[in-house]
Parts: structure tokens; sequence; C-alpha cells
């Protein structure tokens, strides 16, 4: 297991609360029971995580196994997610068609793989016919990103996906379009990837709901006039280095540790106000840069309290 699989590992381990560390471990069901009794589970968090990476690491455990953990822990947080729903539409007297699940999976990847280089899939069954499919997306020079993957919900046999907010929203309509070639009665080499998918309202009413709350904030932070032009905010950080490790090198320094951080653009307050209603952050920002008209300043010096 090389060193990006046990980080992969390592991440993912370290997001499972304490109290359901066990259970979504069991679930999982890549370390047997006999190894999870050997582990102990009443140690220091950090400690728990490198014996259970060591274990992985012991099984030969893959990128893959780790997706599963990931799609497992998804499972149990789902309601912490925004969902989209897709309802996609068939055309006139076209029967739903007799359901095999493997070969779903198989013509899903193979549809995906075909489309963009570098994408990894991977698929776990669930309750009623549902099967949870993690897409981790790269591009044509760049391995697939597993710390910003996109979850999908399916159910057999009907027209409808259920969709995790996609960090790339530029890979929605290629997702779209992967639904819309499988469940097309035409032969999958023959069929034009054409997108034809709505939404409807009905389903996704949590959505619309979260949308309006986001645009109430932002105007409520920003107004609903245009920004003043600024071009950069600069922000100077100084801060103590604190960790729980005794002896720490770092947390014996005196000098506090400094670094320059600044946000540039054409128009940076438009920019910023954009950014919520665009899905590419959440609402309301963080004060530091919602604060720049308020106190009309753009450079900033953060210190300990």
């Amino acid at each position: 297991m090389d060193e990006t699989v046990a980080e992969f590992f390592k991440r993912t381990i370290l997001k499972i609360p304490m109290t359901e560390m066990m259970t979504i471990l069991k679930a999982w069901d890549f370390l047997s029971e006999k190894q999870l009794q050997n582990v102990n589970f009443r140690q220091r968090k950090e400690s728990l995580v490198q014996d259970l990476v060591l274990l992985c690491e012991k099984k030969r455990a893959s990128v893959h196994d780790a997706a599963l953990l990931d799609i497992v822990y998804t499972q149990f947080h789902r309601h912490r997610k925004v969902w989209d729903v897709f309802q996609m539409s068939k055309g006139p007297g076209e029967d739903i068609d007799l359901f095999d699940m493997e070969q779903f999976k198989s013509s899903f990847k193979k549809i995906l793989q075909r489309a963009l280089k570098n994408v990894m899939v991977s698929f776990r069954d669930a309750e009623e016919n549902a099967v949870w499919i993690r897409i981790a997306w790269g591009t044509q020079y760049r391995k697939p990103n597993q710390y910003k993957p996109v979850y999908v919900v399916y159910y057999s046999q009907t027209p409808y996906a259920f969709t995790s907010s996609c960090p790339l929203r530029s890979n929605i309509p290629l997702l779209g379009q992967t639904f819309e070639t499988y469940n097309s009665t035409t032969p999958l080499q023959e069929k034009s990837l054409e997108l034809d998918i709505h939404m409807d309202s009905r389903i996704i009413h949590e959505n619309r709901i979260e949308k309006e709350r986001v645009q109430r904030v932002t105007q409520e932070t920003f107004g609903d006039y245009s920004q003043p032009r600024l071009e950069f905010a600069q922000y100077k950080l100084e801060t103590k280095f604190k960790s729980d490790f005794n002896g720490d090198i770092l947390a014996e320094r005196k000098e506090p540790l400094r670094c320059l951080i600044k946000f540039s653009s054409p128009h940076l307050l438009e920019a910023l106000k954009s950014l919520a209603p665009a899905g590419i952050a959440d609402a309301p920002l963080s004060p530091l840069l919602t604060c720049i008209p308020n106190k009309g300043m753009n450079y900033f010096k953060i210190k300990d309290k």
C-alpha cells in the first residue's frame, strides 16, 4: 500500500466519530471480527487510526477498499449532504428493461471511463435494490481526486437517481448522459450522448428551500446592489503552533508562525458574493471575507486572541 492510499485511509478513518467507529468498520466488512477485537478502541484517536491503517496495509488494502469505507461512512451520514434528484425519461412506447445490477455497474463504469480518462468509480449495494456509486473525478492530466467525490444513489428499474453536490459542476451533464445512455433501449454504441434530464420540482423541494436560504443570506451580507470594485485583499497570519503531542519541536517554538494570504480578482467582492449561490462555498461566508466592505479595508493582520 503506497503513501497515497495510506493517507486516503487515514483521512477517511479520522472522519468517523469514535462512537460510530466499530459500527462503521463492521459494516465495511473488510477487517475480520478477530482483527477488530485485537484493536484498542479506547486509545487516542490518532493512535487508533495508525493501528487501523497498519491492519489495512497488512491485508494489502487498495484504493477501492478505501473508497468503499468512504461510501459506508457517507451512508451513515447521508443527512449531512444536499441531494439533487434527476428523473430520466424514456421515449414513447419504451418499456422498462429487465434490470441486471452487475451489467449496470459494468456499463456505467465503461461509459464514464470512455468519456473521461481519469475517473474512479466504486459501487456498494444497499437495501431496497439500491446501489451507491462513488465517483472520484480526475482530468485528462490529473489522477482522480479522492477527497472531492460525488455520490449517486440509484434505485434499479426506476427513472430516479439521487446525486450529492458535485464539486465540478461541468461534470454533471456527463453524469446525466451516462444514466441516459444506460437506460435507453438503443444499443450502447449507437446512442448519441444528448442530455435529456429534468428535475421533479416536488422531489427537490428541500433543495429549492436551501437555494432560497443561500440567496437570502447572500443578500443580507452583500446587499442587492453592485459591489465596490476591489482587486485584492491581503491577510497576514501570526499564530503559535498548537499540538496535542508533548515534546513536539514546533510546539516549543517561541516565535509565531507567519504566513501571507492574498485573494485577487478583477472584481473581488462580486466574486465573493457569487461563491455561495454557485455552490462553491457555504453560506454565510467567513466574516474574514465579508468584513471587507464593512470595515473599508483590504489589509488584515490576524493574531491569536
